[in-house]
């Protein structure tokens, strides 16, 4: 004899059963996600937890009943997988600009006591400025540079992937990718 379910899967609505649908035959998604649309889809077809854990590739039916209960809080971003473990982000969009503002900027021989930023004088201007980040590490610098495409190069300088040097009839010209940032966050 089977337990009562403490949160049974509300009924879904048409759009959320086609996106669910499509989620779950789709080679391009993640196969988290088309793993948990293919469950949610097995208990919205009235199988058990267990069974739409095996029709999904997985074996839990906890986890199944979890992303049931998630799923009826949230909708379709319960899809979307959550933190997975760790102490919590501490930096947001805010402070990872804050970040490329300071290396963007050119640092001041007196002032910074270089002419060119690595991870430890970026850290500690960071750390030293009124608006800055006491607690950064150079891993989250490193991360930071990383992510919008920057790299470290011979010269010992950090290479900006967003802006490039062409040659015009004019002489040289500098092109910037604006959509830069947003391709690479």
């Amino acid at each position: 004899m089977t337990r009562q379910k403490q949160d049974p899967l509300r009924p879904l609505a048409e759009e959320e059963r086609d996106v669910l649908v499509q989620i779950a035959r789709a080679h391009s998604e993640p196969a988290s996600h088309v793993a948990r649309a293919k469950s949610l889809l097995a208990v919205a077809d009235g199988k058990t937890y267990i069974k739409a854990a095996q029709a999904a590739g997985r074996r839990s039916g906890k986890a199944v009943s979890q992303l049931v209960s998630r799923f009826n809080q949230e909708g379709l971003t319960a899809i979307e997988p959550q933190h997975g473990g760790g102490p919590p982000s501490i930096y947001g969009v805010a402070e990872l600009e804050r970040i490329l503002a300071e290396a963007r900027r050119t640092p001041d021989r007196e002032q910074d006591g270089t002419a060119t930023w690595s991870l430890t004088t970026l850290q500690r201007a960071l750390r030293c400025a009124p608006d800055g980040l006491p607690q950064v590490s150079t891993y989250t610098i490193w991360l930071t540079l990383h992510k919008v495409g920057w790299s470290w190069q011979q010269d010992r300088t950090w290479c900006d992937t967003g802006k490039v040097k062409r040659k015009r009839k004019a002489g040289i010209a500098e092109v910037v990718d604006l959509d830069a940032t947003p391709k690479k966050i």
